[in-house]
């Protein structure tokens, strides 16, 4: 596994620098579970899949949806994520599940699976073990087992690709998707390993540095189509929120066309302060490209900044998970220039321990 020096040592003390940097091989890793890990017990009778999850867990699940309905040979699955305590009333006995909890213990999720039970048979489970690994084995559900010593949204290539590879192998999705798979790993590979000693580094001419640099002391404001880097969108707000402990916002086009493109205007003190990311796709829909560009124009003068990122390569997953880590990084910097240790979430645990005294 490749090394190289964190500059942050001194507030990244978890060292989630070492975690990012190894993105590529990580990426290998989880392939390499998905490639020889359990599926469904049971031949498909349904296209829906129900998964569920929160936070790092789910964004596996978010990404693989966004991925399937844009790609040939997986575009006829239904796939919906659920991030609360009960399955949806429509789930029945066809429904194919999963249940994804990086730690086994979230409680949503097993509640959740308590729920689906009642329902479906056809199950399968991510996580490293916890309550969600043992009542996997108390009803014999398949589980692919991912390793611990992770944060869950340092994981995400482990909420994924097993979850993708999965999916191909059970023939869910077909030959075409399989190969545009397989091409698209090697370029996510290919990409992040050309990239990490940039994006590690603080030169000027590190976009992620320089990105990071933009949105210090801002609100960023996410915008992206709602499809295809919808879920990318999701995980730059996450990981900004988490990693730099930064408040930050976003949406989607074309929906806030219709509505909040209007809000731009009041009040001027708090628009000044905002810095907008225009998360692009070269497959964005022709009309949401011109959007894009007017609503660019339209607010430029209310706001502080506005940024262009535009994910690299030739497939979807390239493009999708370049972004990702490009973003990645942008809140690592962004952490690193708030002077916070980017590991820690001290009031989720917070939270945690409040909910904990309500049981």
């Amino acid at each position: 596994m490749a090394k190289a020096k964190n500059p942050a040592a001194q507030i990244d003390k978890s060292n989630m620098f070492d975690v990012l940097y190894a993105f590529p091989d990580q990426v290998k890793e989880a392939v390499s579970i998905g490639e020889h890990a359990p599926l469904w017990r049971r031949q498909f009778v349904s296209n829906r899949f129900a998964i569920f999850g929160l936070g790092g867990s789910a964004i596996g699940g978010d990404l693989l949806r966004s991925y399937a309905a844009a790609t040939p040979g997986a575009d006829h699955l239904q796939i919906s994520v659920h991030r609360g305590y009960t399955a949806p009333t429509w789930l029945d006995a066809d429904t194919n599940t999963v249940f994804s909890s990086y730690s086994g213990e979230t409680e949503e999720t097993l509640s959740a699976f308590d729920d689906a039970r009642k329902r479906s048979d056809r199950g399968l489970v991510i996580t490293t073990g916890g309550s969600l690994g043992k009542r996997g084995v108390t009803f014999g559900l398949p589980i692919i087992n991912i390793p611990p010593g992770y944060q869950p949204r340092c994981a995400i290539a482990f909420s994924f690709f097993p979850l993708l590879m999965a999916m191909t192998r059970s023939g869910a999705m077909d030959g075409r998707a399989a190969r545009a798979n397989t091409k698209g790993i090697k370029e996510i590979i290919a990409i992040a390993d050309a990239r990490r000693d940039e994006y590690a580094s603080k030169s000027a001419k590190n976009p992620a540095f320089a990105l990071a640099k933009k949105l210090q002391d801002t609100i960023p404001v996410i915008y992206s189509a709602n499809e295809r880097m919808d879920t990318v969108n999701l995980r730059w707000r996450g990981q900004i929120q988490e990693n730099a402990k930064q408040i930050a916002f976003g949406n989607q086009l074309p929906e806030m066309n219709h509505n909040e493109i209007n809000g731009w205007q009041f009040p001027k003190a708090l628009t000044k302060q905002a810095s907008v990311v225009l998360l692009r796709d070269a497959d964005d829909h022709a009309r949401v490209k011109v959007r894009f560009d007017a609503l660019e124009d339209i607010i430029k003068k209310s706001v502080k900044t506005i940024s262009t990122v535009q994910g690299e390569g030739a497939t979807l997953l390239g493009r999708m998970f370049s972004a990702i880590y490009l973003g990645d990084w942008v809140s690592w910097h962004l952490a690193i220039l708030n002077d916070v240790d980017p590991t820690p979430v001290p009031v989720i645990q917070s939270l945690k321990a409040a909910l904990a005294k309500k049981k």
